[in-house]
Formats: C-alpha cells, sequence, structure tokens
C-alpha cells in the first residue's frame, strides 16, 4: 500500500472521531506487516484519562485481532469540521505504545494533510531512547 493512501484511509477514519470536549478530530490508519490496515479515532470521555487518541485505537482493535507485525501508520488531525492543514504528530502516549509493538528503526508515522501525505518519520526520529521491554530485562 503506497503512502498516499494510507493517509487517506487517516482522514476518513478521522470522520468518525468523537470529540466533543477538544473539538480536535484525529484519525489513524494502521498498516500490518500483512498488508491490511486498521483505523481508528480519537474517542473521548468527559472524565478526559479514559479518553483514547486515534493511534491507539488503532493498534489497540488490530492486536485484539492478533496482529502484531507493523510496517506504518498514517495520522490527520485537526479542528473538528474542517480538513487539517498542519500535520499533526502522535502524544507521548501513543509513541509509547508504538515502542511497544514496532521496530523504530523500521516502523514509519506519515503525517497526512487535506493536501496529502506531508512529512514522514521513523518511531527512533519521534521517539528516541524509548522505554521498551527490554529494559525490563536489564
Amino acid at each position: 500500500m503506497d503512502r498516499e493512501r494510507l493517509g487517506r484511509l487517516a482522514l476518513e477514519a478521522r470522520k468518525n472521531a468523537y470529540a466533543p470536549y477538544s473539538h480536535f478530530a484525529v484519525g489513524a490508519a494502521l498498516l500490518t506487516k500483512n498488508g491490511k490496515v486498521y483505523t481508528g479515532c480519537n474517542i473521548e470521555n468527559a472524565a478526559f484519562s479514559p479518553t483514547s487518541c486515534g493511534e491507539r485505537t488503532a493498534f489497540f482493535k488490530a492486536v485484539s485481532e492478533g496482529e502484531r507485525e507493523f510496517l506504518a501508520i498514517a495520522v490527520a488531525g485537526g479542528r473538528t469540521g474542517e480538513n487539517p492543514e498542519n500535520p499533526c504528530p502522535p502524544c507521548g502516549v501513543c509513541r509509547q505504545v508504538m515502542a511497544e509493538f514496532c521496530d523504530p528503526e523500521t516502523f514509519e508515522i506519515l503525517l497526512a494533510t487535506e493536501n496529502g501525505v506531508e512529512e514522514a518519520y521513523l518511531l527512533k526520529e519521534l521517539l528516541p531512547r524509548g522505554f521498551r521491554k527490554s529494559r525490563l530485562e536489564e
């Protein structure tokens, strides 16, 4: 799957966001090693801490279906009801979830806007020295 298609899927997933508090809608499209795509959107809660970001929603859907190997994720976010004009990088919690399941040397994070994928990073660039399970084994 090409980057632009993955970005379009993130934009499409963003339409399902439930963001009545922040009014900031995020969509994500997660590509597995076998070519399957899992989408997610942010789902807010009045208590705030139970809120789930779009990226984590996509990961949790995939993992709950038995997936464990991932190649890339596209993320699109911006004010609800508006086309995203600026790239929206994942929050720190989402980056940590990515570190649990993805190789930081190869996993790509694609930031999409209404104009397509505008920025691309490897996980290691957005989460240098991330906390991984190997730290628990030291």
